[in-house]
């Protein structure tokens, strides 16, 4: 056992580099100063702000969250004040020194290039996490990242028009996560974030409707973190992409579990509404497994997973 104090905690996600593994998960951690009264921004390894898309977004109407076993649903469906006032109103406000990920949505993919493009050239944007999840409308409403095709063109679009970091969030709902990933490299990407929430549906049974006003929702929280954990082992030996996951983490044991998976860092999402000080607590938790396990650097976590042998 070794000193946790002596671990060290640093990463290297996609080029980005962090002070720790330990980010938060878009749209469940706002702009980051929503925050900063129940943490130091600074202790965590970045965050991943709310998605932009070129002009604000106003979202669905309620209800568009609800509660589901060891979980939730949501289909807030990417409410936000647009580029423009990120980078004008919400950037400048927060502390010096906070790792800051861009998340970026549209629904075409040259109004993702354009907002990719905005981003580029501002200072405190360390990179971008690129939304695929999202319904193509020229493709009859699929996912962008459903279909090997689109999300060449929209990976290939992106990469074009940003020189920073790029990160690919890939959508759950596919057969084979493995062939999404080698899509991602093979266009440029620099990494993966994953997973998304599941494609999900609740019923009230009294009302006999859907529980959200859009009737599907996403599904996160602890029930997802099996299916998360299988698919970043199956990205890791699909791709050599770093990989970004997420998926359920409430725990720094969750965590570890998908480091040693192959996530190179790890996202808090859901777990924030509960706790909002979960991700700080994830790093101290980290950092103690380290120690008790004798491992020095948290790198040496990822991908070191044991499989058994029959």
């Amino acid at each position: 056992m070794s000193d946790a104090e002596d671990v060290d905690l640093r990463v290297e996600l996609a080029g980005i580099a962090l002070r720790n593994p330990v980010l938060t998960a878009s749209g469940t951690f706002g702009y980051g100063t929503e925050f900063a009264p129940f943490l130091d921004l600074r202790r965590l390894g970045g965050f991943v702000a709310k998605s932009l898309t070129l002009e604000p977004r106003r979202g669905n109407p309620p209800p568009r969250i609800a509660e589901a076993p060891s979980g939730m649903l949501n289909a807030i469906s990417l409410e936000n004040v647009g580029v423009d006032a990120f980078v004008r109103e919400k950037l400048p406000a927060l502390p010096d020194g906070v790792v800051v990920v861009a998340s970026i949505f549209e629904t075409e993919i040259d109004r993702y290039a354009e907002v990719a493009k905005r981003l580029s050239g501002v200072a405190r944007v360390a990179g971008l996490e690129l939304n695929a999840s999202c319904p193509h409308v020229k493709s009859g409403g699929i996912e962008f990242g459903q279909n090997p095709a689109v999300l060449a063109t929209l990976v290939r679009a992106v990469r074009r028009a940003t020189t920073l970091p790029l990160l690919v969030k890939l959508s759950p709902n596919v057969t084979d996560i493995g062939e999404m990933a080698r899509v991602c490299e093979a266009e440029g990407a620099d990494g993966l974030s994953l997973i998304n929430s599941v494609q999900a549906l609740e019923v009230d049974v009294e009302r006999r409707r859907p529980v959200l006003s859009n009737g599907l929702g996403g599904l996160s929280g602890p029930a997802i973190r099996p299916i998360a954990l299988r698919m970043v082992w199956q990205a890791r030996r699909a791709v050599k992409l770093p990989i970004c996951g997420m998926g359920g983490i409430a725990s720094a044991e969750d965590a570890v579990k998908f480091m040693l998976c192959g996530a190179t860092a790890v996202q808090v999402g859901t777990q924030n509404y509960l706790d909002p000080a979960a991700a700080a607590g994830v790093v101290d938790g980290i950092r103690a497994y380290c120690a008790r396990h004798g491992f020095s650097r948290v790198a040496d976590l990822v991908g070191a997973l044991e499989m058994r042998r029959p």
